[in-house]
């Protein structure tokens, strides 16, 4: 199988390759903004598309949709192709799908709440020890009940249902709090502020539909519209981290492979583990670590290498790095870090080219035969056939217009779950409480006499035992007898007292 030309080296004049059967073996693209890093992950994902392999990426700042028109094919780049030796370099387009969490820019993006999971969720909701323990006992609730948690909605029912039973749910969960309840709802509502409402219910996202391959061989590449979703770190790092989760948890074992099932390119990678908690860093690893034996290479893209953990970093066998300029202390270690992590080329001193590296230019290495890393090399990288910008709405509405999923995500589903069965228990329980009495009972549970519904017989039981409006003979005799009674008893009771005292 051809490997994927990711430009000439300029050191050393030769092709520079990424082969497909170490795709799995992750990888990383990093520079300074404007060096060239869109136009790499561009690149690379034509490369594995053009091989059948699928792909799914962000588009931070609405430039990877390009991938879905044709470049102008233009001098410059048709020259800058036979330069880097691109056979049969020509403009085309990408089978691209277009994909949004908030549904405008691409089909719609969503998971339920029981898939997301109590942890996942708890860290989109920022929430602390105690609260997300909180959370655990309400979906073990919500799983013992029998109770679906699909949308917002769902979760707040169960929240409510926590509240209202705080003291039974403490007993035998764990204690619950009212600040801890409160503190949840909270979140929810930043939440459902920051457009995440539309994030979860039905459809969920199905694994095979960003696996597709299209008629004609390609893979199609996913793109999720992101230039918004980024002003939400923690939504989009967890959603990216969840999506990786599913494909970890529901692909099977295949081992080593001639190409990956799926390129999975993730961008401002950084955003994944700021402030992420050690148990979520720890996840991310294992992650990473083990997914590739279910065939999914993994490409995380940011401005410094050292935005990835050390545990992490290790994982990347195959290394992009654009130019770093070393304007302060902080880039001066990046460019002594990324210098230190590739393998040495005696022709390249690989420090002093970083800072002066052009656009469009990068220090590459990638494994080779047996897994090898091969030694680093000045590269100049090959330019894409798409379209290297935004496109615009005519075009990306002509692309959505083509997909075959529309029908299956454009429009929500909304079942019964949790919130509509909590309403219905608790409006079955009102009209319970508020129905008239039986037929055959009176006010205060008193059974009346079988009777019928009209005649001598109603006109009888109205004398002797009422009608609701007036009392019956039986009742007034009664009370008569008992007031009587009851007055002689006070009487006897106060002449025993008063009574001795006279003479």
């Amino acid at each position: 199988m051809d490997p994927i030309l990711l430009g000439k080296g300029l050191t050393d004049d030769i092709p520079v390759t990424l082969l497909p059967r170490y795709g799995n073996r992750h990888g990383l693209v990093a520079g300074a903004t404007g060096t060239g890093k869109t136009v790499t992950l561009m690149t690379l994902a034509e490369g594995f598309s053009r091989l059948g392999v699928p792909v799914f990426m962000a588009d931070v700042k609405g430039d990877v949709a390009g991938l879905a028109v044709a470049g102008d094919g233009n001098e410059k780049l048709r020259q800058r192709a036979a330069e880097i030796g691109v056979a049969g370099y020509a403009p085309e387009a990408s089978p691209v799908l277009f994909w949004d969490l908030y549904g405008k820019l691409g089909h719609p993006v969503r998971t339920t709440v029981s898939e997301m999971g109590p942890t996942l969720l708890g860290r989109i909701l920022e929430l602390n020890d105690t609260q997300a323990g909180v959370l655990d006992i309400v979906f073990k609730l919500a799983d013992d009940r029998g109770l679906l948690l699909l949308d917002l909605d769902d979760l707040r029912a169960l929240l409510n249902l926590v509240a209202e039973e705080r003291k039974d749910v403490s007993t035998e969960y764990g204690l619950v709090s009212a600040q801890s309840v409160a503190a949840i709802q909270r979140a929810l509502l930043r939440l459902s502020q920051d457009g995440g409402e539309g994030f979860f219910g039905e459809p969920a996202l199905e694994l095979a539909d960003i696996m597709r391959v299209g008629p004609d061989g390609r893979g199609v590449i996913g793109i999720l519209a992101a230039d918004q979703l980024i002003l939400k770190p923690r939504l989009y790092a967890t959603f990216l981290l969840w999506l990786l989760s599913e494909l970890f948890e529901n692909l099977p074992e295949v081992g080593d492979l001639d190409k990956p099932k799926l390129a999975f390119i993730f961008d401002e990678a950084h955003l994944l583990f700021d402030d992420a908690p050690a148990a979520l860093q720890q996840r991310i690893e294992q992650v990473v670590r083990l997914i590739r034996s279910k065939g999914v290479g993994v490409y995380f893209c940011s401005q410094f290498p050292d935005d990835v953990p050390d545990n992490i970093l290790g994982q990347l066998g195959n290394r992009v790095q654009h130019a770093l300029r070393a304007y302060t202390p902080r880039d001066q270690k990046a460019v002594k870090t990324a210098a230190e992590t590739f393998v040495p080329n005696p022709k390249l001193d690989v420090a002093a080219t970083l800072s002066q590296l052009g656009t469009g230019e990068a220090l590459v290495s990638t494994l080779q035969d047996k897994g090898v890393p091969s030694p680093v090399q000045q590269t100049r990288i090959a330019p894409p056939r798409c379209r290297m910008g935004a496109i615009s709405a005519a075009e990306r509405a002509q692309v959505r217009a083509a997909s075959v999923l529309g029908t299956r995500y454009d429009q929500p589903v909304d079942r019964e779950s949790a919130a509509e069965m909590l309403a219905a228990r608790a409006q079955a329980a009102a009209d319970s409480a508020q129905a008239p009495p039986a037929r055959g009972t009176r006010a205060g549970g008193r059974a009346a006499p079988e009777q019928d519904e009209g005649g001598f017989g109603k006109a009888v039981s109205d004398v002797l035992f009422g009608n609701g409006r007036r009392q019956g003979v039986i009742e007034a005799s009664s009370k008569q007898a008992a007031r009587t009674i009851t007055n002689q008893i006070v009487r006897g009771i106060l002449g025993g007292i008063f009574g001795g005292k006279r003479r």
